[in-house]
């Protein structure tokens, strides 16, 4: 079969069989084990033509699977005529050298499969960015595996080092000028997108957050009447899209879709993608989608918890959202999930049910970021009635010789710009607001 060609990084067009190997404590189930390393792969473009599993407490650290197992994989191969193996896991850099000259087959690992998918989802220059930076990142510790096909190559009397070896300094050199030059321009991106999301202050903001393949987009479809795309696959999109969405007896807030979460995400990704993730950091609150009809809902929850915690954000904030009820098989495990989480919301995207519970919810926790303030200032102090006009909405209107007062609820963190213009903001009553700060409003 001869050595494998590791110039074609892309997972696509091949014939792949996939490896996995579980701990017996861990819990994780051997019917579904290949699940969702399948879903990536086939999400990836390739055909799944066999799978090898393997229960023990702690890989191999040489080849990750034993011995015997290794051999059942060569077997496989051989019977399948397989190209490329694909383990539910990380390997090392020694790792899969090992099991690539033992099976004469490329390896990729997880993170590998999955860098792949967001390189051929990526679409804006700032998802791009990201991804090239990941894959770069990913790429860099493996460099020798990648060039063991040259390093048999004589670069001749008193060289000391052929030709293979010259090359991978060359390629490390390229891969490091690569690498500063991406963060350079990343570094620019995420300013400029920082800046844009925390000066989004004519809108509240929400986002959606959740596992990948939970619905997010679909969700934001029948939410907004946007037209975002979805797909019954992982990762169907990577870049954040925001519409507006019009509250019932509240007005219009911003509604912004992320990227989907999965276990053992690549952290170079996660890294990466912080600034993708800065909708979900400077919004006023976030609703995770969870897919409720998931065997494995309750573990998903947790990984995204985790993912938001890495990020900077607070996991217990949100919303829950059960989403996809019209798909549930096991209504009694949506049933535990509810008891788990009381105040959880129960909807289907799809089928638009429980949308107005959703949005009593979200109204609820909006207006607890609002303040009912009275606000004095001069009648001719054009700077307050305008800013009122843009961020408040005035129920009252008094004026007291050459004052006026107006009743309004306004949202806690435009209140110290009133201030600023010149106005005195109080409760409705007429006292103090308390525990309240410059840096809070």
């Amino acid at each position: 079969m001869g050595e494998p060609q590791r110039d074609k990084l892309k997972v696509q067009a091949r014939k792949c069989v996939i490896v996995a190997v579980i701990d017996p404590l861990s819990g994780r189930s051997r019917e579904r084990a290949f699940d969702e390393m399948e879903g990536l792969v086939t999400t990836a473009g390739s055909e799944v033509v066999g799978k090898v599993l393997q229960v023990r407490d702690k890989p191999d650290a040489a080849t990750y699977i034993g011995k015997g197992k290794l051999q059942e994989l060569k077997d496989l191969i051989g019977v399948t005529e397989a190209d490329l193996i694909a383990f539910d896991a990380d390997l090392s850099p020694s790792q899969g050298k090992k099991i690539e000259e033992a099976t004469k087959t490329q390896v990729v690992d997880r993170s590998e499969v999955i860098l792949d998918i967001f390189a051929t989802h990526a679409r804006s220059y700032e998802s791009k960015l990201q991804v090239e930076l990941a894959q770069l990142l990913y790429l860099r510790p493996r460099l020798t595996r990648m060039w063991t096909h040259l390093e048999r190559i004589s670069g001749g009397i008193g060289s000391g080092k052929g030709p293979g070896e010259k090359q991978l300094e060359t390629d490390r050199r390229l891969v490091d000028r690569r690498i500063s030059e991406l963060r350079r321009r990343l570094e620019d991106v995420i300013e400029r997108r920082e800046r844009q999301v925390a000066a989004r202050t004519q809108h509240m903001t929400v986002s959606l957050v959740g596992y990948t393949n939970a619905g997010k987009s679909t969700l934001m479809n029948a939410l907004t009447g946007a037209e975002v795309y979805t797909a019954d696959k992982l990762f169907a999109t990577l870049d954040t899209r925001t519409r507006k969405w019009t509250l019932p007896n509240w007005g219009s807030v911003l509604l912004s879709d992320t990227v989907g979460f999965i276990r053992d995400l690549p952290h170079h990704l996660v890294a990466s993608f912080k600034s993708t993730l800065s909708e979900a950091r400077y919004a006023d609150l976030l609703l995770h989608v969870v897919d409720c009809a998931h065997p494995d809902a309750a573990d998903q929850i947790e990984t995204v918890n985790q993912v938001l915690n890495d990020v900077g954000v607070d996991s217990d904030d949100p919303i829950l959202v059960l989403n996809k009820i019209d798909a549930a098989e096991d209504r009694a495990k949506i049933d535990v999930l509810r008891a788990k989480y009381p105040t959880s919301i129960s909807v289907s995207a799809k089928e638009q049910i429980g949308f107005d519970k959703l949005r009593e919810a979200v109204c609820s926790r909006l207006a607890d970021g609002y303040l009912d303030a009275r606000v004095e200032a001069l009648a001719g102090n054009g700077k307050v009635h305008a800013f009122l006009s843009e961020h408040a909405e005035v129920v009252n209107t008094e004026y007291e010789d050459s004052n006026v007062v107006y009743e309004c609820r306004i949202p806690k963190r435009f209140a110290y710009g009133l201030t600023q213009a010149g106005a005195n903001v109080t409760n409705m009553d007429g006292s103090p607001i308390e525990d309240e700060t410059e840096d809070q409003w």
